[in-house]
């Protein structure tokens, strides 16, 4: 049909303009935001749904409100809307194909990564790194995310996943708290306070396990980022398993000791995680060929599984 291709193919003007009123719930919000009247807003969305043959909006005695079929054609428009601005300001700029969306676990990040970053920037001057912060596995395309430094095992769905290093786990506390509950054996620890980490479910079953002792452990608080529970044990609230790589800073400053004198690898390590479509972009690959030599120093050498 000759007019397919017109009808499917809807002005931005007119698609902007209802992604305006849809987000901001009135026409003259929209013509604020978009720096027209109400009548031309008013205007490119009629256009709009007479060319879809669909109401997407309703006008009440509160305002606007999106109909089923207009809440849905929102979403997916604002989305669409945000690509095209983005890969405009990307050629605009001239630095697409050098973007690396990079997710990062936050402590991780903060106490190892940033301070090697320097290094890859030195390498690649060109490539621009935008970070996002995420724990857990997530969907990359809908994300926009080119890759993600992850914990835990190298089962991501559909994609490749580079071990850069394993993890070892320490019962660490303050001196305080370590004063006032003497830790003389490891079953010493069941009746104390043990923090958990959401990230690294049945932790302590493990590092107990690896005693030869099988220990009920009770639920205690959860945290989800290393530095709250560090600030946790520095606080005296308890005593919580942890890299010792990644609270160095507390450790040396004396605000965090170790509870009992074991340490073991932990069953997570960390992995660079990137889908399958995106493992050949170039900053990806460049990314990963820098970070696996960082790791590697950091490491004394290469690491297997």
């Amino acid at each position: 049909m000759p007019f397919a291709p017109r009808r499917l193919t809807p002005s931005t003007s007119a698609l902007s303009a209802f992604e305006a009123v849809a987000r901001l719930g009135s026409f003259s919000a929209a013509a604020d935001d978009l720096a027209l009247t109400q009548g031309a807003i008013s205007r490119q969305v009629a256009v709009l749904e007479d060319q879809l043959g669909q109401r997407l909006l309703e006008r009440t005695s509160r305002g606007v409100v999106l109909t089923a079929a207009g809440a849905n054609y929102a979403k997916r428009i604002g989305e669409a809307l945000t690509i095209i601005r983005e890969s405009s300001l990307a050629v605009m700029s001239g630095v697409e194909g050098n973007v690396l969306n990079l997710a990062i676990l936050p402590t991780f990040g903060t106490r190892w990564l940033m301070p090697r970053l320097p290094g890859f920037i030195a390498r690649h001057p060109d490539v621009i790194v935008n970070f996002a912060t995420r724990i857990g596995q997530f969907d990359f395309d809908s994300e926009k995310i080119d890759a993600a430094i992850h914990i835990g095992a190298p089962n991501w769905p559909k994609a490749d996943s580079k071990l850069l290093m394993h993890e070892t786990m320490q019962p660490v506390c303050s001196p305080d708290f370590l004063r006032e509950h003497p830790i003389r054996e490891a079953a010493d620890l069941v009746s104390l306070p043990l923090l958990h980490m959401a990230s690294r479910p049945g932790a302590w079953q493990h590092w107990f396990a690896s005693l030869g002792l099988e220990e009920e452990v009770g639920r205690g608080m959860r945290f989800e980022q290393f530095l709250n529970v560090a600030q946790a044990c520095i606080a005296g609230v308890g005593v919580a398993l942890m890299p010792p790589f990644l609270i160095q800073p507390e450790l040396q400053a004396g605000q965090l000791v170790p509870a009992f004198n074991h340490a073991i690898r932990s069953p997570s390590s960390y992995y660079l995680v990137s889908p399958w479509t995106r493992r050949a972009y170039k900053p990806v690959a460049a990314f990963r060929d820098w970070i696996s030599e960082a790791a590697a120093e950091f490491n004394g050498g290469p690491l297997t599984e």
